[in-house]
C-alpha cells in the first residue's frame, strides 16, 4: 500500500498509512509532553471536581498544577483502603471518581496478605486499547513482514470475584481479554493469532494451555513471533511442551483432540481446525523426543522472528533460559504497564534487554517522579515532598512513578523505581529498575522483607519440639527449573544432634512458609502452576560468616554490614549452595482459593 508522504514519521518509514497515523499521534503526543500532561491534569481535576476525596483538600474547583501540589498529598493504597472498601460494599456516591467505577483491577501487589483493588472506570478501556494500537506499528519499523504470518501468544484469563456491592475484581489482562475491545476487535494482519478466542477465554490453565499449544503447533510454518505476558510464561508453555507433546502429536496424527480438553466450546472451536496430519505429527515427536531440547523454538517454529515478551525488572532472570531454548531469537519488549494505569510503549523493541527503555505517553495519566533521594520522605499532608514534572525529569537519575489517574488516583504511588535514559522529543524514556521493597519474585509475584521475615517464623515455630531454630536465612529465585521456584537457605542451631528436625518435619517447614505468603503467590502455586515447590535448603554452621566475610572482602563495611535477605548475586548463590548439607521441597500445596471481598 502507498503511504502518503505526509505521513511519514521521524522514526521511520510506516508499512501502511494506519501505522503512519499512529507514529504520528505518537510525534505529536511526545513533542509537547509538558502541554499534554497540563491539559490532562485539567480534565482529570475539572471532571472530578465535586467528588468526595478532592473536596476534602478545598481545591475549590481549580485545575491548575501550583494549587493541586500545594493542596494534595501523596499517598499510597493504604491511604484509599476506606474509600475503596466503601465502594466495593456498593456505596456509588462520586467518591473518587465522577464517572462510575465500572469494576476493579486486582493488582498482583498485595495488602494485608490481599490483591490490592484498583478502581476504573469504562473509558479507561478505550485509553488502554489507544496505547495497544500503537504496539504493532512501532514493531513494523523494526520487523518486516509481520502481516504474512500470525503470533503464537500464550494468553490466559485469571479468576475473578465480584465484591458485596456487586463490582468484578479481576486482572486487568482478564478484563481485557474479556471485552469487546479485544473479543470483538477488528481484523489487523498484523495482528492475527494462532489461538482462537475461545482458547484464550477458557477458565481451566490446563485446557488453555493445551489448546492454544495444539493450535500454535497445527499452524507452526506461519508462526512469525512467539508471545506471553512475561518470560515466565512462555517458559511455562515450553515446559508444558515438554510434558505433554506425546499427547499433542498423537491428537495430530488422528485428527481428534483428547478427551482431557473437556470444555464444549473449545472442543467445538478445535474441531474446526484439527485435521488428521501425520507428518506433522511425526516432526513434533521426532524434534521433542531428543534429549537436547537447545534452540527447540526456532526448531519447531522456524520462521519466528523474535520473542514478545516482558524481560525487565524481576524477569530479567529468565533471559539466559529464553536464549538457550529459542537459539538467541532477539527479545521485545514492547510496553509498560500495570493495573493502575497503562503507561507507556518502548520505541525501539529490538534493543537489547538490558537497554529497554519506555516512552512515557503523556495522555495516559498525569505523571510524577519522586526522586529517590527523597523516596523516604513522610507521607505527611504538610508540606507535600517535592515531586518532578514529566517534562522535568534529569537524565541518570532515578524515580519512583506517582500517578493522578481519571479513575480516582490522585498522587498515588506506583512503587515503581524507574532511571531516566533520555528523551523522545519532549517525553522522558525510563528503565525500569525495580520494584520498591520487593525481594522475591518467579512471576507475578511480590514478595517483601516483612513478609518473608513472618514466613520464616511461622515455619520455624515447628523445629521448637526438637529445641531448633532458625540462626540466620536469607533467600533467593531459582529459575533454573520450570516453573522457578523460591529457595530459602537456613543455617540452624541444633542444641541436641540426637534429636535434630526430621526430614519430613523440614518438608513441613516449606509448607508453612508457602501458607503464610500472600494469595497472589499461592494463586501461582495453586490455580496458574506458575511458581514451582518452595524449597528449604538447609546450609552447614559458619556459612553465614563465610558469607560477611566474602562481603567484607569485597568493600561491605563489618560494622554496617546486614545479612542479604535476598541474593543473586552468582558467587554468592554458588557459596550457599556448596554449602548445602539438605534440601528440602514443599510437599503439597498450600491453601488458596479465590479472595471473597468482605
Amino acid at each position: 500500500m502507498a503511504v502518503d508522504s505526509a505521513l511519514s514519521s521521524p522514526l521511520g518509514p510506516p508499512a501502511c498509512e494506519k501505522d503512519a497515523k499512529a507514529l504520528q499521534f505518537i510525534e505529536e503526543t511526545t513533542r509537547n509532553a509538558d502541554t499534554v500532561q497540563e491539559t490532562v491534569l485539567a480534565e482529570i481535576l475539572s471532571r472530578n471536581a465535586e467528588v468526595e476525596y478532592l473536596k476534602r483538600f478545598k481545591l475549590d474547583g481549580a485545575t491548575d498544577r501550583e494549587t493541586f501540589k500545594s493542596k494534595l498529598p501523596m499517598i499510597t493504597y493504604e491511604d484509599l483502603q476506606c474509600e475503596i472498601q466503601r465502594i466495593a460494599n456498593g456505596d456509588r456516591s462520586p467518591i473518587l471518581s465522577a464517572h462510575p467505577i465500572s469494576e476493579f483491577l486486582t493488582s498482583s501487589g498485595t495488602s494485608a496478605g490481599e490483591r490490592k483493588l484498583m478502581p476504573t472506570i469504562q473509558e479507561e478501556l478505550d485509553r488502554r486499547q489507544l496505547l495497544y494500537s500503537l504496539l504493532m506499528p512501532v514493531m513494523n519499523l523494526y520487523v518486516p513482514g509481520l502481516d504474512k504470518g500470525k503470533g503464537l501468544y500464550f494468553l490466559f484469563v485469571k479468576s475473578e470475584t465480584k465484591t458485596p456491592g456487586g463490582l468484578l475484581a479481576r486482572p486487568v489482562l482478564t478484563s481485557y481479554y474479556k471485552s469487546a475491545h479485544f473479543k470483538a476487535r477488528l481484523y489487523d494482519p498484523f495482528m492475527v493469532y494462532t489461538s482462537p478466542n475461545e482458547t484464550i477465554l477458557c477458565a481451566d490453565s490446563f485446557q488453555s494451555m493445551y489448546s492454544q499449544m495444539l493450535c500454535g503447533l497445527l499452524e507452526r510454518q506461519q508462526v512469525l513471533r512467539l508471545g506471553a505476558v512475561f518470560a515466565s510464561g512462555l517458559l511455562r508453555a515450553i515446559r508444558f511442551l515438554q510434558l505433554h507433546w506425546q499427547t499433542l502429536a498423537d491428537d495430530i496424527e488422528t485428527g481428534a483432540l483428547n478427551q482431557r480438553i473437556a470444555d464444549p466450546i473449545i472442543r467445538d472451536c478445535i474441531r474446526k481446525i484439527l485435521k488428521p496430519d501425520r507428518e506433522l505429527a511425526e516432526f513434533i515427536r521426532n524434534e521433542c523426543s531428543k534429549e537436547n531440547w537447545e534452540g527447540i523454538i526456532t526448531r519447531i517454529w522456524a520462521n519466528s522472528k523474535y520473542l514478545d515478551v516482558i524481560v525487565t525488572g524481576a524477569m530479567a532472570q529468565y533471559i539466559p533460559t529464553l536464549d538457550y531454548y529459542s537459539g538467541g531469537l532477539p527479545l521485545a519488549c514492547t510496553m509498560y504497564a500495570s493495573s493502575e494505569c497503562y503507561f507507556g510503549l518502548n520505541l525501539n523493541p529490538m534493543c537489547k534487554p538490558s537497554e529497554v527503555s519506555y516512552t512515557i505517553m503523556p495522555n495516559m495519566a498525569y505523571f510524577e517522579f519522586l526522586p529517590q533521594e527523597s523516596s523516604s520522605a513522610g507521607l505527611t499532608r504538610d508540606p507535600p515532598p517535592k515531586l518532578v514534572d514529566l517534562a522535568d525529569v534529569e537524565v541518570g537519575k532515578e524515580y519512583e512513578l506517582v500517578i493522578t489517574t481519571y479513575a480516582g488516583l490522585y498522587r498515588y504511588r506506583v512503587g515503581d523505581i524507574l532511571r531516566v535514559t533520555g528523551f523522545h522529543n519532549s517525553a522522558p524514556q525510563f528503565h525500569f529498575v525495580r520494584r520498591k521493597n520487593v525481594l522475591l519474585s518467579i512471576d507475578s509475584d511480590k514478595t517483601d522483607e516483612a513478609e518473608l521475615q513472618a514466613a520464616v517464623q511461622n515455619a520455624s515455630q515447628l523445629l521448637r519440639e526438637f529445641n531448633a531454630s532458625v540462626v540466620e536465612y536469607t533467600s533467593y529465585a531459582d529459575t533454573k527449573t520450570i516453573p522457578g521456584h523460591y529457595v530459602i537457605c537456613w543455617e540452624l542451631l541444633v542444641k541436641d544432634s540426637a534429636n535434630s528436625p526430621t526430614k519430613e518435619v523440614l518438608n513441613q517447614c516449606c509448607l508453612a512458609m508457602e501458607e503464610s505468603l500472600n494469595s497472589v503467590y499461592r494463586q501461582g502455586r495453586v490455580a496458574d502452576n506458575s511458581i514451582g515447590p518452595l524449597e528449604i535448603r538447609v546450609v552447614r554452621n559458619g556459612t553465614f560468616e563465610e558469607l560477611m566475610d566474602y562481603a567484607i572482602s569485597r568493600g561491605a563495611s563489618i560494622n554496617q554490614y546486614k545479612v542479604p535477605r535476598c541474593v543473586n548475586f552468582t558467587p554468592i548463590v554458588e557459596l550457599l549452595d556448596s554449602r548445602a548439607i539438605s534440601a528440602h521441597l514443599s510437599p503439597t500445596l498450600p491453601h488458596w482459593t479465590p479472595e471473597r471481598r468482605r
